[in-house]
C-alpha cells in the first residue's frame, strides 16, 4: 500500500511532535533543531535541505503498527541514506554509551560486584553486536549505495539482493540473544535491597533501544532495499 498519509506537508512540525513524542528520535537523526514556531513540515524540510516526502514516509513508517505493508516507489534515496547513516551514528556514539553510563550509575557497588560485572559484560557484548552489524552496513551497504548514486563503481563486490535475503533471515538474532540475557539478569536475578528508580529507568531505556533497533532494521528491509533495487533497475534501462 502507499503511504497512509497520517502526516502531511502542511502539518505544523510542533503538532507532529506533540502527537507522538517518540518521533523526536527521527528529528534528531535528520539533525533538525528544535524551535519550530508555527512553521509547517514542508517549510522545515526546505530549510534543512530534506526531501519532505521521504521525511513524511519515514515518520509514518516509524509511527505505524504495520510496517510490513509499506511501499514507497518514489522515495528519495539520498535522503533515506543520510537518515540511516545518522541513525547509526546516533546509536553507536550517543544512545548506547548513554545507557552504559546510566547502567554503571544504577548498579549497587556495596555488594553484588560479581553480578554487576556480569551485567556490564552482557551489555558490552550486546553493544559490540550492534556495532559489528552497523559497521558492516556502513562499510558495504551504504558505501555501495553512495557509489551507485554517484555513478561510480563500488569499491568491493556487493549484491543488494543477497544482503536483503540474509538481513531478513539473520537480522538481529545474536543481538536479540545478548539483550534477552541482559534483561533476564536484571529483571529476574539482580539482588536489589530496595526499589531502585535509576535501575528501572535504565531498564526502560534498554527496552526502548531494542524497539528502536528493530524498527531501524525493518526500515532498511522495507524502504532502503526496495529503493535501491528500483534505482538499479532504472539505471540498467
Amino acid at each position: 500500500m502507499n503511504r497512509p498519509n497520517k502526516y502531511s506537508s502542511k502539518d505544523k512540525m510542533s503538532d507532529i511532535i506533540c502527537s507522538n513524542y517518540t518521533l523526536l528520535q527521527v528529528f534528531s537523526r535528520f539533525e533538525i533543531p528544535l524551535g519550530f514556531g508555527d512553521r509547517t513540515t514542508e517549510e522545515i524540510c526546505r530549510e534543512n535541505n530534506i526531501d519532505c516526502h521521504t521525511f513524511l514516509t519515514i515518520i509514518d513508517f516509524m509511527d505505524s503498527n504495520a510496517p510490513y505493508q509499506f511501499e514507497c516507489p518514489d522515495i528519495h534515496l539520498p535522503t533515506l541514506l543520510k537518515y540511516l547513516e545518522q541513525a547509526h551514528t546516533y546509536f553507536l556514539d550517543f544512545y548506547l554509551p548513554m545507557i552504559r553510563r546510566k547502567l554503571i550509575e544504577a548498579l549497587d557497588y556495596t555488594e553484588n560486584n560479581d553480578v554487576n560485572m556480569l551485567i556490564l559484560q552482557f551489555f558490552d557484548q550486546y553493544a559490540d553486536e550492534v556495532r559489528r552489524h552497523m559497521e558492516y552496513e556502513n562499510r558495504y551497504v551504504f558505501s555501495y549505495v553512495e557509489a551507485i548514486l554517484g555513478n561510480s563503481e563500488p569499491t568491493s563486490p556487493f549484491s543488494m539482493t543477497t544482503f536483503a535475503s540474509r538481513h531478513k533471515q539473520l537480522d538481529g538474532h545474536h543481538i536479540e540473544a545478548k539483550l534477552t540475557e541482559l534483561k533476564n539478569i536484571i529483571i529476574k536475578y539482580y539482588p536489589a535491597k530496595a526499589y531502585n528508580n535509576l535501575l528501572n529507568s535504565v531498564l526502560f531505556d534498554i527496552f526502548s533501544c531494542e524497539k528502536e533497533l528493530a524498527m531501524h532494521c525493518l526500515l532498511e528491509d522495507f524502504l532502503l532495499v526496495p529503493a535501491v533495487l528500483r534505482f538499479e533497475k532504472e539505471n540498467r534501462k
